[in-house]
């Protein structure tokens, strides 16, 4: 057996049936967020507006811009692009599977201590890892780097229920390659 050394900063984990809907703006008021980026993928879009709703309502609104353009392997163009879309923006909020939080990480890599909060609606498991991949000329490369690890996830059951059958197993196995990826 070969001998190793990990390190990771901890994470602020919040689980439950409905956690996106009572605790989001909970932890975003926690975190003296005053303007937030939700991302998402296109399909998920639904979903980043049902958030920047809930963020945006009653007296303690705060500022929401969206992305939902987030892709697999997370092109650097499209990193440029939700960096161009989050003005003053001062924390990231990734709705969705890996691609999604994929592009948070990858923003996070170059805005060193943005809080990233990350709902995942997929088992894949990348919000727990410290790597993420970047396409660029259609080459992917990886970085590791414990900076780019989400503060908070927010796991919330509601979100996988509906999941297709196809879809559960992909991001099954998935989450066993970043279980591996990980060490």
């Amino acid at each position: 057996m070969r001998s190793f050394q990990h390190e990771s900063k901890p994470a602020r984990v919040i689980f439950g049936n409905g956690t996106l809907q009572s605790k989001l703006k909970e932890e975003v008021q926690r975190l003296g967020v005053r303007h937030a980026l939700v991302l998402s993928t296109g399909f998920q879009a639904d979903l980043a507006q049902e958030a920047a709703k809930l963020l945006g309502e009653g007296d303690t609104a705060i500022k929401v811009s969206m992305y939902t353009n987030a892709t697999m392997h997370t092109p650097i163009e499209v990193t440029e692009e939700a960096m161009s879309s989050m003005g003053d923006a001062d924390c990231l909020i990734a709705l969705g599977g890996g691609s999604t939080t994929g592009l948070s990480k990858a923003i996070a890599l170059r805005r060193p201590g943005m809080p990233q909060i990350v709902v995942p609606t997929t088992y894949a498991g990348s919000e727990a890892t410290s790597v993420v991949g970047q396409t660029e000329n259609r080459k992917k490369t990886t970085v590791k780097s414990k900076d780019i690890l989400p503060g908070t996830i927010i796991y919330d059951v509601g979100l996988t229920l509906t999941l297709p059958a196809t879809m559960t197993c992909t991001s099954g196995l998935n989450a066993i390659a970043h279980a591996v990826e990980g060490l």
